[in-house]
């Protein structure tokens, strides 16, 4: 018989008033790469994966999970994972959905969606971030002995190029600053924060550092594992660390995902095969991928941070999970590996984590040497930092100065943008009016047609240019404003300058 809502409550009731201390906290974060109509066995890959989060040993307390785009996705994966994660939220966002679910051992107590103000463009339709409405799932977790969880869940706008050259960095790190400001929130409340999700990022690039350092939170992979990687081996930053510390070029498989906790473009992986190795697996020819062999590609996006470590929380274990392939279609789960990890409680420190900001920004203890450049590895101590010690906790002045030029730098291109769009609507409108013009004296009607036809395309597109100009590109600007603002007061704390209000100009002004 199906329990009474009172029955429920009952049960509710004394998991909340349980005298049971949580010692233990099991979480895991995936990027379910469930793209409907585009990706392949979407169906069959996420009710897989959902049976075997509820398989998993040990007993999950909290998932993360990015790209369960479909509510009949979301379901399967409920009803496969209820007895263990009996609470789950999955979140409604943009024009088609977040992708973003939040499952849990504990009761929710309280849920909401944060959108990014910076999230993409509208004319790039053909990658989608903007459509999805990408933004932070936020949820508070009742713990049986009364303390509160906050678990920030978000997937970050893609890289379609490699930095610095990424023309969405700005995006990037607006969102980062955005995330990591609700994660120091939740911490200034005294509650224990876990940050899940597809951050795009590598370690210790831009996005990550704001992150730890703004959000006073630690990225679990680099607590456990100091020296793991900070990037493909084939990227420069990453083969200049492997080189000073004389390590081989390229780790091998087993290096990759035991060490650095490669989760993205892992051989191993098999929708990262070629086209030629993909269809062979459909046919049944199987390739097998040994320990020894090498992966050059791979590198670590996916990322559980988490803040409590002044209140005893530490990192017990982390590694990569879900590497298994589907039992009857032999692919692998999704385009993405998880990271797992498990947190423990010991004792706290005699500081409390309140009462160490109060101190101020420019006296918070320090978890490693601050470095002036630490995106391009100039600094000759980097190598020591990022092979030794987890990254910074207080970032420098002249941290908060290249965010600064970052912002400076797409302002510039999108006011650029923003003239060219008005520009066309102008000359488009312009271009009609004329052509309706000559179709009134025109002797021919194929000509006039040929010209209402035209003018009709131009105004059309013009309108849309003009929309997406006056509209568009006017609150990308605001909401750059109001970044800038932000950093700008942020280096002011830091001993800069104080920041000044500034006017947008604004195309009707």
């Amino acid at each position: 018989m199906a329990p009474t809502p009172a029955t429920a409550r009952s049960k509710e009731t004394t998991l909340l008033d349980s005298d049971e201390i949580v010692s233990s906290l099991h979480i895991l974060t995936l990027n379910c790469w469930g793209l409907k109509y585009l990706a392949k066995y979407r169906i069959e890959r996420l009710a897989e994966i959902g049976r075997r989060l509820s398989l998993h040993q040990p007993a999950l307390d909290i998932v993360g999970l990015q790209e369960c785009w479909t509510y009949s996705d979301y379901q399967s994966i409920r009803q496969s994972t209820k007895r263990v994660l009996p609470y789950g939220k999955f979140y409604h966002s943009g024009i088609f959905g977040g992708g973003l679910v939040i499952l849990s051992r504990f009761p929710i107590v309280e849920s909401s969606m944060f959108r990014y103000p910076l999230n993409g463009r509208p004319t790039a339709f053909f990658r989608g971030d903007w459509f999805v409405g990408k933004g932070v799932a936020c949820a508070k977790l009742r713990l049986p002995d009364g303390q509160i969880a906050e678990v920030f869940n978000t997937h970050l706008h893609a890289p379609y190029e490699r930095e610095p050259n990424d023309s969405y960095i700005c995006h990037r790190t607006a969102q980062a600053w955005d995330i990591a400001k609700l994660m120091k929130d939740a911490r200034l409340r005294g509650h224990l924060v876990i940050g899940l999700g597809d951050f795009n990022m590598v370690p210790m690039s831009f996005a990550h550092v704001l992150i730890e350092s703004r959000g006073s939170v630690r990225d679990v992979w680099r607590d456990a594992k100091p020296a793991s990687s900070i990037g493909a081996s084939i990227d420069v930053a990453e083969a200049d660390r492997r080189k000073r510390l004389q390590l081989a070029p390229t780790p091998d498989v087993q290096e990759s995902l035991n060490e650095h906790g490669h989760t993205c473009d892992s051989i191993v992986n098999t929708w990262r095969w070629n086209e030629a190795h993909r269809k062979a697996l459909e046919k049944g020819h199987d390739r097998e991928i040994l320990p020894a062999e090498l992966d050059p590609r791979a590198k670590r996006l996916d990322y559980i941070f988490f803040g409590g470590f002044e209140e005893g929380w530490k990192v017990d274990q982390v590694q990569v999970a879900l590497t298994e392939r589907h039992p009857t279609i032999r692919c692998s789960l999704s385009d993405h590996f998880a990271v797992e990890a498990t947190l423990s409680r010991g004792s706290p420190s005699t500081s409390s984590f309140l009462e160490v900001e109060a101190q101020g920004p420019l006296q918070r203890p320090r978890s490693g040497s601050a470095t002036e450049d630490i995106v391009s590895m100039r600094d000759a101590d980097l190598a020591k930092l990022i092979s030794h010690q987890p990254t910074t906790s207080v970032i420098t002045p002249s941290f908060y100065e290249q965010i600064l030029a970052m912002i400076n730098k797409y302002t510039l291109r999108e006011r650029k943008q923003r003239r060219w769009r008005l520009g066309h609507f102008v000359g488009s409108a312009l271009f009609s009016i004329g052509s309706f013009v000559a179709i009134w004296w025109s002797k021919y009607n194929y000509v006039a047609f040929v010209l209402l036809l035209i003018s009709t395309l131009g105004i059309l597109g013009g309108t849309l240019d003009g929309l997406i100009g006056g509209l568009f590109v006017g609150s990308e600007l605001r909401a750059l404003n109001e970044f800038e603002w932000e950093v700008r007061n942020a280096l002011y704390l830091e001993g800069g300058p104080m920041p000044e209000e500034k006017p947008l100009q604004d195309w009707y002004d």
